[in-house]
């Protein structure tokens, strides 16, 4: 089974490291060109070049958002990666602000809502288009990051894209990716494990090793291809096997 997306434009969110950069780069491999963004320009500028374009944008910025996809022009694969905890740690529930919470429902839901909003007319009026949502393990039970609102907006994650899947008339589906080690929020979290927790974790794994960006690319270019087209609103676990 041959995947290649020669002729095809593409936008990653959050492409500026780990599983973002690493689904960028499938894409402009497979022959797409790519345009990325994030908010830290350093890292962008590690991911871009080749077939990618590169822009800092705020995915929690309506406005910057519309206008990043109206400079794209025709968009045939959306990809909303941009996300995460936004630097925050674990605490109880009756210490989290307002603005703790809103924080990361604007990084996670709000970006995906915001560029589905932006690319959903043209890919309606056409009826055809790919959306994948990165999602987390999070979204299907409690997070592992033990933060409430992470876990909340992974969950309404999942429920949008089931939602948008009935709604656009295109194929919407999430890739939910299980514990990998990406960035300096996961190694932290990574080690706060200690040796017997890294452990007891890959041992929860049935293939025992942890995951790579580069397997959640390979299911994310799959959702996205030819051979995904009757695959919709869906949720794909990319986890080694857990119970």
């Amino acid at each position: 089974m041959k995947i290649a997306f020669d002729g095809k434009a593409a936008i990653v969110t959050g492409a500026g490291h780990g599983i973002g950069r690493a689904i960028a780069r499938a894409f402009a491999d497979a022959g797409a060109s790519v345009r990325i963004c994030d908010l830290d320009a350093a890292e962008l500028a590690e991911t871009a070049g080749g077939r990618m374009t590169a822009k800092v944008v705020d995915v929690a910025d309506r406005a910057a958002v519309r206008a990043f996809v109206a400079e794209s022009g025709r968009v045939d694969v959306l990809v909303n990666n941009a996300g995460g905890v936004v630097g925050q740690v674990k605490q109880p529930l009756e210490d989290v602000t307002p603005e703790q919470w809103r924080a990361i429902f604007d990084a996670n839901l709000g970006g995906a809502l915001n560029f589905t909003q932006a690319v959903a007319p043209a890919m309606k009026a056409a009826r055809a288009g790919r959306i994948i949502n990165i999602s987390s393990g999070a979204g299907m039970r409690p997070s592992l990051t033990g933060i409430q609102a992470y876990a909340a907006a992974k969950h309404a994650v999942v429920g949008f894209t089931k939602q948008m899947a009935l709604e656009l008339g295109v194929t919407v589906n999430s890739v939910a990716p299980g514990f990998i080690r990406t960035n300096k929020s996961t190694e932290k979290q990574w080690e706060s494990y200690g040796p017997e927790g890294q452990k007891r974790l890959i041992e929860s794994i049935f293939l025992r090793r942890l995951g790579a960006p580069e397997d959640i690319a390979k299911a994310v270019l799959f959702l996205a291809s030819e051979h995904a087209g009757w695959i919709s609103g869906q949720i794909l676990a990319v986890n080694g096997g857990t119970a």
